[in-house]
């Protein structure tokens, strides 16, 4: 049975009048990628901060590596790293002196410091660029600085906040790959994101957070076959699509969408079946809180 990384049991944060977390359940298997989706506002920050010491919760416990995360802050701090949404590196330094800056606070010696360094550099592909001052970095080579600084001291547990927020498309795979690597050494990668893609290709588990609540958790396969059998598309004459229906794969139920779509009065347009996608389940699952709560 594997060992548990994180656990949260009813937590709760206000801000003023404002409720943000509203009661969040939560596991977190050792050595898995998590990934924690939701919209803008929904209370994703928050968690990692409460997760990370930064914030205190009003209520409910949290646990990372063992730690309670108010009652054994400098335990939790020991066992953890966090990259948050902006790159955290000095610009005036190069790569290797901003790692090699980072392995001396964290208790390396010179000649440590200076190997573990290289080691990370290579790591992450920024060798060729090590002696470059930071600001002449892109912003694909600036995250995956980033990363490698919150590596240098190998915490067993690491916070990604939106990790990938602002790069381009080789940039965020490249960092996925990255990810992947560290769950298969035996590294928790707890992460948020709003690249649905992003939580289907890395998290062997995924909660949807709503209105300061988990609405939804389980593994992509799993979440996906909540929404429905299929989706059905109907596309204009220049393939843009005008509507989607979910159905529920059955020939009375594809029957019913495709009579739906034909009644749009779209003409010369197609019909195409497809299976439901991560961007299909957050807005069902998302849409499903706001009914519930209005």
């Amino acid at each position: 049975m594997m060992a548990t990384a994180i656990e949260v049991v009813g937590l709760r944060k206000s801000f003023g009048d404002q409720q943000v977390l509203d009661g969040i359940d939560l596991c977190v298997q050792a050595g898995t990628v998590f990934a924690l989706l939701g919209p803008n506002g929904a209370g994703k920050t928050t968690l990692i901060n409460i997760l990370s010491t930064l914030v205190a919760p009003d209520a409910g416990t949290a646990a990372v590596a063992g730690c309670d995360v108010v009652a054994d802050r400098d335990g939790v701090k020991r066992a953890i790293s966090l990259t948050g949404q902006s790159a955290a590196v000095d610009e005036v330094l190069t790569a290797e002196e901003n790692l090699r800056m980072m392995a001396r606070l964290s208790g390396y010696s010179a000649r440590a410091s200076k190997r573990r360094a290289s080691e990370l550099l290579d790591q992450f592909g920024l060798a060729d660029a090590s002696r470059k001052k930071v600001k002449t970095f892109s912003g694909g080579m600036r995250r995956r600085l980033d990363l490698a600084i919150s590596l240098v001291a190998t915490p067993p547990v690491i916070f990604l906040d939106e990790p990938t927020t602002g790069l381009d498309t080789r940039s965020r795979q490249a960092l996925w790959g990255m990810i992947l690597e560290l769950a298969a050494q035996g590294i928790t990668v707890f992460l948020t994101t709003q690249y649905l893609e992003e939580a289907d290709q890395l998290a062997d588990r995924i909660a949807v957070i709503d209105g300061g609540v988990v609405v939804a958790e389980g593994t992509a396969a799993e979440l996906k076959a909540r929404v429905g059998g299929e989706v059905v598309e109907l596309r204009d004459a220049n393939d843009e699509i005008v509507r989607e229906l979910p159905t529920d794969g059955s020939v009375h139920g594809l029957r019913e969408a495709i009579d739906l779509l034909d009644a749009t009065g779209v003409s010369g347009g197609s019909v195409s079946i497809r299976k439901p996608s991560m961007d299909d389940v957050f807005l069902a699952l998302t849409a499903q809180n706001l009914e519930v709560t209005r």
